[in-house]
């Protein structure tokens, strides 16, 4: 099982992202119907649970209603497995990737499992094509976008006359907070500024080019920290680009091949120190190094501070994307890509940075209901990646208003709903030995080995009403299996060789739960 990935710099054409839902199996999940499950298991073998396997390996849309999303668990005794340890308080960290490279991921990251990402700006404007409409409309001059802003605004129509009419009218931090939390997200990662270089903050380096300046007349970042630590259980994160597609000084240290560094020193640095040590951000999402080494950016020096001096200093996790050659190779997490989802275990924890529109970051108003993936094909991405080891980072974008579009709306609760029930086998696992199932396919595996559980997320209720798992390890007397969200224990037998045989109930899609395997005292 293997999902497409996409590329770092956003093509302006149509990308399209796989499709399907599912579920998931855990000790105390349910099968999700349709919608797939979640199972988790104990092994009464007290079998160790080695390198887990590479998925693929042998062994190993529609109106506001939001139906009820449920899924399934099993849980089978599996071996303790020892936890992570603990984040290295003490530790003091050099500006060497040897040294940075070294430092232990907060926890709460990996616990996380799902985060919502936000991209909001200037282009949220003419809401055309793509977040990187200035580029393709100055730089690149493609003719969809030439004929846009021929056909729709003035001939001397500047993209700074952008500025003003982005206006945030509706914008209400706290009914933003209110739907983020409904989404069972646990972190929120939002654009405080992208490649075009506007600032939702008043930062001193942006003169006028900024949100408290221009358009809003608002404190963005900050209204919106505010809301998300007050009324939820969220985490609060920034992304960043380094660079700026025509900020003079980077163009200029360009030309001398970045012997200059006039941009970093006097733009991009301070702006960090600033966001850092006024809004403390948890996640910081650095992006667009403009083909620039780490090197021009100072970036081990920043991480250096982030990690040994800053008020974030024990809790803050960064990507990869800190010059030309880091990505995927140095940093906190891996991004590798964007929408990168291997199909397969890392040794390094991911994160699969993703858009429900599968052909823009930015807000569209071109877009079509075709364009949006539904709520089955987001909680196959979430599934998938997180049996792999990674975090999904989904990302919606708002209008120009300051409104949370329906369709976005709408998919973030539909997984709220669906986490409410699969939530146990997404949320704190840990990647099992086998990460799907070679017997039934579009299941995929999690585990708590702290308490002894394995889940089996499941995509497709199976007709017959028999679902048959190749991987578990069950013992009759000792393994229980349970339909989440349902309560009572399903009959199971083993298979011939390896596995077991489940009777799922007879259930109205409405009452679909998680299954979960429990051993008896």
């Amino acid at each position: 099982m293997r999902a497409s990935c996409g590329r770092s710099v956003p093509a302006p054409g149509p990308r399209p992202l796989p499709s399907q839902r599912g579920g998931c199996l855990s000790p105390r999940t349910a099968w999700s119907g349709d919608l797939g499950g979640s199972y988790s298991a104990r092994d009464p073998e007290g079998r160790g649970i080695r390198r887990p396997r590479a998925c693929g390996q042998d062994g190993g849309r529609g109106a506001m209603r939001s139906p009820k999303l449920p899924g399934l668990v099993l849980s089978l005794l599996l071996l303790l497995l020892p936890p992570p340890g603990p984040v290295g308080g003490a530790a003091r960290f050099d500006p060497t990737w040897e040294s940075l490279d070294a430092r232990q991921l907060p926890a709460w990251f990996d616990q996380a499992k799902f985060g919502i990402f936000i991209h909001w700006g200037v282009f949220s404007v003419p809401s055309f094509g793509s977040e990187w409409f200035w580029w393709y409309w100055q730089k690149e001059k493609l003719p969809s976008y030439v004929d846009f802003m021929k056909n729709n605004y003035p001939p001397d129509f500047t993209y700074a006359d952008f500025g003003p009419l982005f206006t945030a009218k509706f914008f209400d931090a706290n009914q933003w907070a209110d739907i983020l939390q409904a989404s069972g997200a646990k972190y929120v990662v939002l654009t405080s500024k992208h490649h075009e270089g506007f600032t939702l903050w008043g930062s001193e380096r942006s003169w006028n080019w900024n949100a408290v300046d221009e358009g809003p007349k608002r404190d963005i970042v900050k209204e919106l920290a505010v809301a998300v630590r007050t009324r939820t259980d969220l985490r609060f994160g920034l992304y960043y680009s380094l660079f700026e597609w025509f900020h003079p000084l980077f163009l200029e240290d360009e030309s001398s091949s970045f012997q200059k560094q006039q941009y970093p020193l006097s733009k991009m640095l301070p702006e960090l120190y600033e966001l850092v040590n006024q809004y403390q951000p948890e996640v910081l999402w650095s992006d667009g190094d403009g083909g620039a080494p780490d090197t021009y950016w100072n970036s081990t020096v920043f991480l250096a501070w982030l990690y040994n001096e800053s008020p974030v200093r024990d809790t803050v996790v960064t990507n990869d994307r800190w010059g030309a050659g880091s990505i995927c190779k140095h940093g906190g997490y891996y991004t590798c890509s964007d929408r990168y989802n291997p199909g397969h275990l890392l040794p390094h924890k991911w994160e699969n940075c993703m858009t429900i529109d599968q052909f823009s970051w930015g807000y569209r108003r071109n877009g079509g209901i075709s364009d949006y993936l539904t709520i089955e094909e987001l909680v196959k991405q979430l599934v998938e990646t997180v049996s792999c080891g990674g975090n999904l980072l989904m990302n919606i974008g708002p209008t120009k208003d300051g409104t949370i579009s329906a369709i976005f709306e709408e998919r973030l609760r539909q997984m709220g709903t669906w986490l409410k029930v699969n939530g146990e086998a997404i949320y704190d696992t840990h990647a099992w030995r086998s990460q799907n199932d070679t017997v039934t396919p579009d299941v995929w595996y999690t585990s708590k080995p702290k308490n002894k559980l394995v889940y089996a997320m499941f995509l497709k209720w199976p007709t017959s009403g028999q679902l048959f798992l190749g991987q578990p390890k069950a013992t009759l007397g000792a393994t229980e299996v349970e339909l989440l969200g349902h309560g009572q224990p399903l009959q199971w037998t083993p298979l011939e060789q390896n596995g077991i045989m489940v009777e799922l109930p007879q259930l109205t899609v409405h009452q679909m739960p998680c299954i979960i395997l429990r051993r008896r005292p």
